[in-house]
């Protein structure tokens, strides 16, 4: 790792030294004298000795690249370098985690402890005075995580801006993801199954499903219609009319978010409405700037989508009409996106300050994830779409508005599900840096 990536010292370093500068103005702000954080513990499914796949607490990620360490705890004190307990238990039923190493480890005093009960000997002896980040399930003894509310809506405020580090990860993320996705859509080409693509992406990801990010949502035909389409069917439709497939992969913790829908051959009325939808979406993406707010970004993907459907002969009504009646919503039913990064929908996106103040979602845009302004450094996604979903085109139909929709034109879509077409979309201080694209052009050799 530090052979391929020579610069990571210096960007970790610089990356822990924000963390620690936030984390002194929180703890101050909270009235404690250490951070604690648990990285997790493994939970058993009910009246079994099956464990579900563990995934480690976010709070523990942004510290260090430890994402497979569950019973681990991570302590900070203003003034002294963090220190990592580390299980590494004695065992032989189960993989042991790797000593720590890498660019990371000489910044941080690390014990390790053969027994998860060892770490209480290391942490902070009076609880009261630690700001404890984590599950109740974590808790070991008298150290109880508190989740207190304002130093967790300071850090998380202030973790939407990411670091050099941060963004040098999520860059990584995002060319694993479009590799895998490249594999995808060559799977999708040669006739094979939803199950067949999935296992191509995994293939070409070089990771399970519980290292991806979420689940993938690999979606022929009609299916794309379903926003959390997870079924995938083992036999392939007697036609191939479309592919929407809105998958991510995983590096050192950060996420990558994509999504791309493909039209099947022969399929021309519906590639030129995804090329519609794709022009619409590299427009909204520019527009990741400064100052822009989220909620105002997602009300101008309406407009600009109702056009597109006005345009292509969906809708007889102006799209402004649409979008004051609420005919939009039938055909765009989700939120713009949301911000990414330990999390695929990270913390923080409703924040007005960093003291737990929140901005209300746009009136008539309940499932928006995302309404603060965006500052540089932050990385949000872009995901436009336009869907034939039968339930809420049954209700518009009975709505006054449904004079003006040309059903029979949508009834030929139907066969197609629907577009959605998102990227991962970094702030900066000039033009915003595109780490999806970014990431296809550089696989694609442009």
């Amino acid at each position: 790792m530090d052979t391929q990536h020579p610069d990571l010292h210096p960007l970790f370093q610089e990356h822990l030294e924000i963390l620690k500068s936030r984390t002194d103005t929180a703890l101050q702000r909270g009235g404690f004298d250490h951070l604690v954080i648990p990285s997790g513990a493994v939970r058993y499914q009910f009246l079994d000795d099956r464990d579900y796949p563990f995934y480690v607490n976010p709070h523990f990620k942004h510290w260090l690249p430890v994402t497979r360490a569950p019973g681990s705890w991570l302590v900070y004190t203003p003034g002294h370098r963090p220190k990592l307990i580390f299980l590494q238990p004695a065992d032989y039923w189960h993989v042991v985690p790797e000593a720590p190493a890498g660019y990371w480890v000489e910044h941080f005093d690390i014990i390790t402890i053969r027994n998860a009960a060892e770490a209480r000997a290391h942490l902070p002896g009076d609880a009261t005075r630690c700001a404890v980040i984590g599950e109740e399930n974590a808790a070991l003894d008298s150290m109880v995580p508190n989740n207190p509310q304002g130093v967790i809506d300071y850090l998380h405020y202030h973790r939407v801006v990411k670091t050099g580090y941060e963004l040098a990860m999520m860059r990584v993320a995002s060319k694993i993801g479009t590799r895998a996705h490249r594999a995808a859509e060559a799977a999708f080409r040669g006739g094979e199954s939803e199950f067949g693509i999935h296992m191509a992406y995994l293939d070409a990801a070089r990771q399970t499903e519980n290292e991806l990010p979420y689940s993938n949502i690999i979606a022929l035909n009609e299916h794309g219609a379903i926003l959390h389409y997870h079924d995938l069917k083992h036999a392939p439709p007697s036609h191939l009319n479309s592919f929407l497939i809105d998958a991510g992969a995983s590096f050192h913790g950060y996420a990558s978010d994509i999504t791309r829908t493909y039209a099947g051959k022969d399929c021309a009325e519906f590639q030129a409405l995804i090329n519609a939808v794709d022009e619409v979406q590299k427009n909204l993406c520019s527009k990741v700037r400064t100052g822009q707010e989220y909620g105002a970004l997602h009300v101008d993907a309406h407009h600009q989508l109702a056009g597109v459907l006005h345009d292509h002969g969906f809708i007889r009504m102006s799209a402004q009409s649409a979008v004051e009646s609420g005919v939009s919503a039938t055909f765009f039913p989700h939120g713009l996106g949301h911000p990414i990064g330990l999390q695929v929908h990270d913390v923080a996106g409703f924040a007005a300050d960093d003291k737990g103040q929140t901005i209300d979602r746009p009136a008539g845009h309940p499932y928006l994830r995302m309404t603060r302004s965006i500052q540089p450094g932050a990385v949000v996604t872009i995901e436009p779409g336009l869907y034939f979903i039968d339930l809420l085109l049954a209700k518009l139909k009975d709505r006054p508005e449904g004079k003006d929709i040309a059903w029979d034109k949508i009834e030929k879509f139907h066969k197609y599900g629907g577009i959605r077409i998102e990227d991962d979309v970094a702030c900066t201080d000039g033009d915003p840096e595109n780490l999806t694209r970014d990431a296809f052009a550089l696989l694609d050799g442009r």
